[in-house]
């Protein structure tokens, strides 16, 4: 049996962070010392990190509604100086720049935003953002060197001017703003980059800074915003996992992570970093994937990514950012590459044009496994985040004993002495966690009442990490006393209370009810003199049970694993539905919108309107307590044609680099004697209006895609098939074609990927080959009420 004991939190700690908005502001925003508030309670926000200026402004409001639909409320971004003011005293915020069209968008879609606006901001971007004509500025960076302070309280100027009216208090979507990123030792800097952004006329109810590495920042002036990742690119090339990166896996009170950036510092931390007691466990860095360098290419699995996030809301997050969410490009309009490099004194070469980040929605709009994992923990932080966010998170005293335990299971409680959620992770990265047999919890509170669960002792599978309920209302007067399986989502449907909760595979499925209830539906159903326990054998969509109880009947639907992956909540045609379905399915005012890359797929919905359009939408039919419509679409095989232009290429020689001595990328010249591919691509490729993604097959070590002579994308290999998103470039990809420049790998270079991808690796230094090459179009198909 595995116990703790939880108690009534303390009153967090108010009114000592000069934050918030004024008076008289709607839906104001504020922060005390445990939560963000906003409106009349706490709101755990799901922080998703897209970059504007590295997608084409055409695709940002398509990339905005998939964010939306993944459960992201909250949308950080960065401003980087150097691609606003590339040349001095010519500021640019036109095209792909404006962050004005950006945020309006936001605001359009219901979404609130974080700018982080530096002037330093990393984010892979050469010179940390900072532009090249600044070396020569005459002044000292990152200080308050007042030479330095007025070239930042110009280019501060110039963000305020273009997002004037948008703060929050003007009934604008902005409502956070992080000045500089990984600054650990300059506290009084910080604060007046703070008052610098104020005075320019940046406003919003909330202002933060990164606090990671022990940094020091002003006390009670900045919000410090911890992170972490299933990975690194920024550790050497190394066999195996890197090691800082396992403490993310288990519950723990410690936010920081000195491993985060640790290859940009001349030295180890040294301070205490930030008081915790005072600020709330708010996040922005937490792993969405994790971009390759030339010389480390982890490969990081959706799991990777689920497991870490919730490791860190099980610790007490009330604040989940992610970065990356959306993936991106590297800007090619500069004169100099955009991208972190040797080049410019970095540890790391970057890939010139890729910024993918194996993110849940990759540099194109790729929809990943981890896009709709993660959606379905925001389902839960939607649901119960503003319960969640006044429980501290409680540990069990025989915890793990170190980084290194693999045997003891991981688990915690977040509690407000009487209601709480049970959250636990079986899950880490390379080095798989045992299964775990005859599993039982007991939770004592202040008041002498003890819950244990569930009622029989259950084996925990390896890999499963999941929240459970204790004291959850399901509406009705009906209090669920705890369950084996993870809330979702409440609504109603035909004006009864719908609750849905998801299995976790290889776990029975257990609700305890209070003693006297009737429950009908497809379960087991044991009355006791103390509960009424009842046991799901099959979840599904027709797993639905009606439990009466003093207010009226409410429905409990109990998905299974994969079911609840599927699940979407959505606003639309009047009310609110729950819509099953393997792809992405966009609401857009009347429009239900799905992007499939599968010529057969369906759609459920709950509730069902009475009738539909849309074109190959085919007849209903029921699908348990759902109604299902199957996708007819046409069969599109539009493949190019591939030529070998020239067979066998030349490795580059061995070269090391930057401050650490890493393996450094292939120079431009050395694609002169690359293995090249000549790929055509038919017209009528792009008759629809969604992704055509070039998917490319391949052995190599590095890999250029050029179209009429420019270089469009790149990539280093690490496993998965290149996919290279055409529908940006498609006029010029009939015309010219796509030409593909492949290079092996030297003997001598010293480079990194995961266990899955060493023989592909292994091969590269033989060869560079392009295997295959097909065109994958993305059906974008719009559902209407008939």
């Amino acid at each position: 049996m595995l116990s703790l004991h939880v108690q009534k939190p303390s009153a967090p700690l108010s009114g000592h962070l000069p934050m918030g908005s004024p008076p008289g502001v709607p839906d104001p925003v504020s922060v005390d010392s445990r939560r963000i508030l906003r409106g009349a309670g706490a709101w755990i926000p799901a922080m998703g990190e897209f970059h504007f200026s590295r997608c084409p402004a055409a695709e940002w409001r398509e990339e905005l509604l998939k964010m939306r639909a993944g459960g992201i409320d909250l949308v950080a971004t960065y401003l980087f100086w150097n691609q606003h003011e590339d040349r001095r005293g010519i500021p640019r915020f036109d095209g792909n720049l404006d962050v004005r069209r950006f945020v309006r968008l936001c605001a359009d879609l219901g979404l609130a935003v974080a700018v982080r606006i530096g002037p330093w901001s990393h984010g892979e971007c050469r010179n940390g953002g900072f532009p090249d004509w600044l070396q020569d500025a005459g002044c000292v960076p990152r200080t308050d060197d007042p030479a330095y302070l007025a070239l930042v309280r110009a280019h501060f100027a110039g963000i305020a001017h273009e997002l004037r009216g948008l703060a929050h208090e003007d009934g604008g979507p902005v409502v956070a703003v992080q000045v500089e990123n990984e600054l650990y030792d300059r506290p009084d800097h910080l604060a007046t980059l703070r008052r610098t952004a104020e005075d320019a006329g940046i406003r919003a109810p909330l202002w933060t800074a990164t606090g990671w590495g022990a940094a020091r920042l002003p006390e009670d002036v900045l919000l410090p915003l911890y992170g972490g990742y299933p990975e690194a690119f920024w550790e050497d090339a190394h066999p195996g996992w890197a090691r800082g990166m396992r403490r993310h896996y288990f519950f723990t009170p410690i936010r920081d992570d000195h491993a985060i950036g640790a290859d940009l510092r001349n030295h180890a931390p040294t301070g205490t970093g930030p008081d915790d007691s005072r600020y709330p466990y708010a996040t922005c860095e937490l792993g969405g994937g994790m971009a390759v360098a030339y010389h480390r290419r982890p490969l990081v699995p959706a799991g990777d990514i689920t497991s870490l996030a919730l490791a860190k809301l099980g610790s007490g997050s009330v604040w989940q950012g992610y970065y990356l969410y959306h993936g991106g490009s590297q800007r090619l309009d500069h004169t100099v590459p955009n991208q972190e490099s040797h080049a410019t004194g970095y540890p790391n070469d970057l890939p010139r044009v890729s910024y993918d980040f194996q993110a849940p929605l990759g540099e194109y709009g790729q929809v990943r496994p981890s896009f709709h994992r993660l959606r379905l923990q925001h389902l839960f932080l939607r649901d119960s985040g503003a319960a969640l966010a006044s429980m501290p998170s409680v540990l069990p005293e025989a915890g793990p004993d170190g980084l290194d335990d693999r045997t003891t299971l991981r688990w915690a409680v977040r509690s407000d002495g009487e209601h709480g959620f049970l959250f636990v992770n079986n899950h880490q990265p390379h080095e798989p966690l045992p299964r775990h047999e005859r599993v039982r919890f007991r939770i004592r509170t202040d008041g002498g009442r003890t819950v244990t669960l569930p009622g029989r002792p259950v084996a925990v599978p390896s890999g499963a990490h999941f929240v459970w309920p204790i004291g959850y209302d399901l509406g009705g007067g009906v209090r669920l006393e705890w369950a084996t399986a993870q809330p979702v989502t409440r609504l109603h449907v035909g004006g009864t209370p719908l609750t849905v909760l998801a299995a976790t595979a290889g776990i029975a499925v257990s609700l305890a009810l209070p003693a006297g209830l009737r429950v009908e539906g497809p379960a087991e159903v044991a009355a006791g003199a103390d509960a009424t326990l009842v046991t799901v054998h099959e979840p599904g969509t027709d797993a639905v049970l009606t439990v009466h109880g003093p207010a009226g009947p409410v429905r409990v639907l109990v998905l299974d694993e994969d079911g609840a992956r599927s699940v979407n909540r959505v606003r639309i045609w009047g009310e609110d539905r729950l819509v099953l379905c393997e792809d992405l399915v966009l609401a857009d005012g009347p429009e239900l919108r799905l992007h499939t890359a599968s010529a057969a797929a369906s759609f459920a919905l709950l509730p069902a309107p009475p009738a539909l359009s849309g074109p190959g939408l085919g007849a209903p039919g029921p699908d348990g307590a759902f109604t299902r419509w199957p996708l007819a679409l046409p069969r599109q095989r539009h493949e190019p044609v591939v030529t070998c232009v020239r067979a066998g290429s030349a490795a580059p020689p061995a070269r090391t680099g930057g401050p650490h001595g890493r393996a450094s990328a292939p120079l431009d010249e050395d694609y002169d004697a690359a293995s090249v591919y000549r790929i055509s691509v038919p017209r009528d490729a792009f008759d629809g209006d969604g992704e055509v993604l070039l998917r490319l097959s391949l052995t190599g070590d590095t890999g250029r895609a050029y179209i009429g002579g420019r270089l469009v994308a790149d990539h280093f290999w690490y496993g998965p098939d290149w996919e290279i998103g055409l529908r940006r470039f498609a006029g010029e990809a009939v015309e010219h074609g796509v030409e593909i420049r492949l290079l092996p790998l030297s003997h001598d270079s010293e480079v990194y990927v995961g266990a899955s991808a060493r023989s592909g690796l292994d091969a590269a230094r033989r060869t560079a080959a392009l295997h295959s090459a097909h065109l994958v179009p993305v059906h974008r198909v719009a559902v209407r009420p008939a």
